[in-house]
C-alpha cells in the first residue's frame, strides 16, 4: 500500500511452503485478511518470497496466469520479492545454507533471472520493482584471501549479467527493476564499508569490462547500468547488529553513488552484558533458552572502548561469554517491531524509528518491507493469529510514518 510516498508491505517468507502450491495457499489465507485491515480501499502490494522450486513451478503451465487472475480479483499486486533464501526456509536446518548457492554460481544467477522474469510478468505497468538477494556468500566458506577474491570476481560477473538483463528488460517493458544486495552479519558483505568496497573494487571495474566485452555496451553506459540496476537492501536489523547509524550509512551510500532499493523493517534482540559473574550465569541461561537449530543467530558485542566482538551463532556467544569484554550483545533475531522490551531482553526498535524519521525528511528509496518471523520471544498472551500478527506489525509502522 502507498503511505507517505512509500510502498509498504510485509515479506511473505514468514509463511512456510517451498512449493508454489503451498506458497499460493498461504497467500490466499493471509493476504485478504491483511489487506482488509490495513488497506481496505486501495490496492495492496505483496512482498513475495519464492523458493527456487516454487519459482520453477510458478513458471510452468497455467500457474502464472492463475496467480495474475487472483491478484486482480483481490486488488493486489507484487512489487518486491525476496530472493535471498534459495531453498527451504522453514522445515529444515537452514543456518549458513541460507547463503547457498552463492553469487559465484550459475544456480544463483539462473534463480534470480527467473524471479525477475516472473516479476516482470506480474508487476503493474510502469511500476518500479526490486528483488533482495544474499550478500554474495558466507564469509567462513572461503579459507584464504585468494578463495574470497575468486568468489567476488565471479559474483561481479554474474551481477553484471543481471544488470544487463534488467537494462534490456526495461527497454522492452518500461518497468525499472533492480537487484538489492542485502548485507548481513557474517556475509562476505556485512556492513556499508564492505559493500562500498565491493562495488568499487569488483563490481564496477569487472562488471563494466564484462558488459563492454560481452554485450558491447560502451564503458560509461555500462557503469551507469550497473549502478542503476544493482542496489542495496537496507535491513534495519542487520545494520543495527553491526552498530551502524542509519543516517550516516545512508550518506555513505549516497556519496559512493550506490542506491538503496529497499528497506526491510526489522528488529534485533539486544541485552546488556553484566560484569558480575553471577549475573553472567543468569544471562548464559537466558541465551541458552533462545538457541535453536533452524537459523543462524549471529551475535555482535560492543565494549566500553567501542570495539566489537563477533560470534557466528548463539551457542558460540554462550560458550565464550565468561571471557567477553562486551557491555552489550545484539543478536540476529527478527523479533516483532511493536515491542521494545521482551522480558530480560530489549530490541533495536530505536533503529527502526531512526530510519522512519530519516526517510520522512529525505526518502532514500520507495520500497519498505516488514520482515518479522521470530514470534517465540513474545509472552504467550501476546501471541495471536498470524494474520493479526502481521497486521499489528504493519499498523505499528503506519502509525510511526504518519506521526
Amino acid at each position: 500500500m502507498l503511505i507517505a510516498n512509500h510502498l509498504l508491505t510485509y515479506c511473505s517468507n514468514i509463511h512456510p511452503g517451498e512449493t508454489w502450491r503451498d506458497t499460493f495457499n498461504s497467500l490466499k489465507v493471509h493476504i485478504p485478511n491483511v489487506k482488509k485491515a490495513v488497506s481496505p480501499t486501495q490496492s495492496f502490494g505483496i512482498g513475495l518470497r519464492l523458493s527456487n522450486r516454487a519459482s520453477i513451478e510458478l513458471d510452468q503451465g497455467n500457474n502464472l496466469t492463475e496467480f495474475k487472475t487472483w491478484l486482480q480479483s483481490e486488488n493486489c499486486y507484487v512489487f518486491t520479492m525476496n530472493g535471498f533464501p534459495y531453498g527451504d526456509f522453514h522445515e529444515t536446518v537452514v543456518k549458513d545454507q541460507v547463503h547457498s548457492p552463492d553469487w559465484s554460481t550459475a544456480e544463483r544467477l539462473d534463480y534470480t533471472l527467473r524471479l525477475f522474469r516472473i516479476l516482470a510478468e506480474i508487476i503493474p505497468s510502469g511500476m518500479e520493482g526490486g528483488i533482495s538477494t544474499s550478500p554474495i556468500s558466507y564469509r567462513f566458506w572461503q579459507k584464504t584471501a585468494e578463495e574470497r577474491n575468486r568468489v567476488l570476481e565471479r559474483a561481479a560477473v554474474n551481477l553484471a549479467e543481471v544488470a544487463a538483463n534488467l537494462h534490456f528488460l526495461e527497454n522492452q517493458t518500461g518497468n525499472f527493476l533492480h537487484l538489492d544486495i542485502e548485507p548481513e552479519p557474517d556475509g562476505i558483505l556485512e556492513n556499508s564499508d564492505e559493500t562500498i568496497a565491493f562495488f568499487q573494487d569488483y563490481l564496477l571495474p569487472i562488471g563494466t569490462k564484462y558488459l563492454t566485452e560481452k554485450h558491447h555496451i560502451p564503458s560509461g553506459d555500462a557503469t551507469q547500468i550497473i549502478l542503476r540496476h544493482i542496489q542495496v537492501c537496507y535491513d534495519v536489523c542487520h545494520f543495527a547488529i553491526v552498530y551502524e547509524k542509519p543516517t550516516a550509512t545512508f550518506a555513505k551510500f549516497e556519496k559512493a553513488g550506490i542506491n538503496i532499493g529497499k528497506i526491510q523493517i526489522s528488529a534485533a534482540l539486544k541485552v546488556d552484558v553484566p560484569a558480575a559473574q553471577q549475573e553472567r550465569d543468569k544471562l548464559k541461561e537466558k541465551l541458552s533458552q533462545l538457541s535453536e537449530s533452524t537459523y543462524l543467530h549471529q551475535v555482535v558485542g560492543k565494549t566500553a572502548s567501542g570495539n566489537t566482538e563477533s560470534y557466528p551463532d548463539l551457542p558460540e556467544a554462550v560458550r565464550l561469554l565468561p571471557n567477553s569484554k562486551a557491555e552489550e550483545f545484539r543478536i540476529h533475531f527478527h523479533v516483532p517491531l511493536f515491542l521494545k522490551h521482551y522480558g530480560y531482553f530489549s530490541s533495536t526498535q530505536d533503529a527502526i524509528v531512526e530510519v522512519l524519521d530519516a526517510i520522512a525528511h529525505k526518502p532514500v528509496c520507495k520500497h519498505l518491507e516488514v520482515e518479522t518471523y521470530t514470534w517465540g520471544v513474545l509472552e504467550p498472551a501476546l501471541r495471536i493469529d498470524l494474520s493479526q500478527s502481521i497486521i499489528r506489525e504493519l499498523e505499528w509502522v503506519i502509525q510511526h510514518m504518519k506521526a
